[in-house]
């Protein structure tokens, strides 16, 4: 199938690239820069791993989320919170509807460029603070997609009911290097090893007996819920 993969950057994205390279024709890759304090350190990874699959990657700007929308995770927004990736407190790194503006970019993108389908990284461990990574979204935008196109595009999520342990055994079985990959909100020199995606990104590691390759610039130990 002739896909086009949603790449960000981040770890959970790079492997779905790369599975997408094993099971699919790869048309496209897309990353969106639409503010966030992070997109600076992960579009240049979502970069490599396109030029170096020789895959076409576009990056669209969305720079109105930064202006218009309300979210801890833009860089007009407040400080990201530490702690744990479930905690209440990550859902101020929400941006309101990103995957739905997102997923719409790309199936007609998709469809411009005779693909067949658009594949995303969504995961189990998305569900518990971001609405518009869960299933029951997804079903519903996988249904506006394939309805609102002539070449009825369809949305592919294989790690939909994976968690990220499972995404980082997933790819180290397809050879990912982790340290081309990028996953702390803040956005700084080194990953900060203490904000929930890095929190996340240390547990999934941990959970799946892989060596973490990432510089942090602490480790403290893992919260718990």
């Amino acid at each position: 199938m002739k896909v086009c993969v949603l790449l960000s950057g981040g770890m959970d994205s790079v492997v779905v690239f790369h599975q997408a390279l094993r099971e699919h024709e790869v048309a496209a890759c897309l990353s969106f820069d639409y503010g966030s304090k992070h997109n600076a350190r992960e579009i240049p990874f979502a970069a490599h791993h396109a030029v170096r699959a020789g895959v076409r990657h576009e990056t669209i700007p969305l720079d109105f989320m930064d202006r218009l929308f309300t979210s801890d995770l833009l860089r007009s927004g407040g400080g990201i919170p530490d702690g744990h990736y479930a905690e209440d407190s990550m859902k101020r790194t929400v941006v309101p509807f990103r995957n739905g503006i997102m997923l719409a970019i790309a199936a007609g993108f998709a469809e411009s460029v005779e693909a067949e389908a658009v594949v995303i990284a969504a995961h189990s461990g998305d569900h518990a603070i971001y609405p518009d990574c869960r299933e029951p979204f997804m079903q519903g935008m996988a249904a506006a997609m394939e309805e609102g196109t002539y070449a009825r595009i369809r949305l592919l999520r294989p790690f939909i009911d994976m968690d990220k342990a499972a995404i980082a055994s997933r790819g180290a079985e397809l050879g990912v290097d982790f340290s081309e990959t990028w996953s702390c909100y803040k956005g700084g020199d080194l990953h900060c090893g203490v904000c929930g995606t890095c929190v996340e990104r240390r547990e999934a590691f941990l959970l799946a007996g892989l060596t973490d390759p990432t510089l942090y610039e602490q480790t403290p130990a893992l919260p718990t819920l």
